[in-house]
């Protein structure tokens, strides 16, 4: 397994080869103690047996799909899938694969580039695709640029899939939330969505405005305001660490594990958008280019 820092006066990010995973992102809070703000392991061999995607790159397709399978041109791909549910990509998703580091650069905008090759029907899904990851940094800012090509049609939606914590209390409680997110997908028991859209006003999933998470706890995909400056902001009163996030995508499924103190910001298209026509599509043709850009900015509230 191999690892790559890059660093600039602001951010330091170190990078497996193994998953693309984003192994540390440090950061300085306002008393000058650094801090990882990506929750992972230090032993990089750890990731091999995890199972929540801590840091990863997941794909071909982030979020579930529903009846374990999807059609596409009349043709009907069948997918793995555990109680109906085919998630982040199937049992040995993007996020399980050793990627290749293209390049790496080491200026005022350090950046590394991996790739990763994936054959026509690896777990199910059509077309051979090349697959990139991109990670930048600019001043104060992570850029995570997501691009990818294919030879023939198939369905895509790639995201990272870092936890998030902005001091070391061992809770999120505190953490102030704001997403510019106006509804949220409706979704079955199994977090599969209905295809329908709920407005999140006058209900817990109001984020609207920042407040507290206190103790909400989220699985959930919102729908991104077509106006939205921001997708999200985040700011810990203790260590005065605040992150905004950015992103080209429609919308961003925000997690709270209930097992450790994180949030997930996955900015992508709708989950199970394969097979809800109503949502926007996910299909990429060859001659096509998929392009997912998000941009999470980390500063400081004194």
């Amino acid at each position: 397994m191999q690892q790559v820092t890059i660093k600039n006066e602001f951010i330091s990010l170190s990078v497996l080869d193994y998953g693309a995973i984003i192994q540390k992102i440090l950061f300085k809070d306002r008393e000058g103690n650094t801090l990882n703000l990506a929750v992972g392991f230090e032993n990089p061999d750890s990731y091999l047996e995890d199972q929540i995607s801590l840091g990863a790159c997941v794909g071909r397709f982030a979020g579930r799909i529903s009846n374990g399978s999807f059609k596409l041109k009349g043709d009907t791909y069948n997918l793995y899938s555990e109680d109906g549910v085919h998630l982040h990509g199937g049992k040995s998703g993007f996020g399980k694969k050793y990627w290749i580091f293209d390049s790496i650069e080491h200026n005022k905008e350090p950046f590394v580039k991996l790739s990763y090759q994936s054959p026509h029907m690896e777990e199910g899904y059509p077309g051979n695709l090349k697959a990139s990851v991109t990670y930048k940094l600019v001043d104060n800012s992570l850029h995570i640029i997501h691009e990818a090509v294919t030879d023939r049609s198939t369905v895509i939606n790639l995201t990272n899939h870092s936890y998030f914590r902005l001091d070391n209390t061992g809770s999120i409680d505190h953490y102030q939330l704001q997403l510019q997110c106006p509804s949220i997908l409706e979704t079955y028991d199994n977090l599969l969505p209905t295809g329908k859209l709920i407005s999140v006003v006058d209900t817990d999933y109001d984020f609207l405005t920042r407040k507290e998470i206190a103790r909400k706890r989220l699985d959930t995909p919102y729908v991104v305001s077509e106006k939205a400056k921001k997708v999200a902001e985040l700011y810990s009163p203790v260590s005065g660490i605040s992150m905004k996030v950015n992103s080209n995508q429609p919308a961003v499924v925000v997690y709270t594990p209930l097992e450790f103190a994180a949030i997930c910001f996955e900015t992508q298209n709708y989950p199970d958008a394969p097979n809800i026509q109503s949502f926007p599509s996910a299909i990429l043709n060859p001659g096509e280019t998929y392009y997912n850009d998000a941009v999470f900015t980390f500063d400081l509230v004194t």
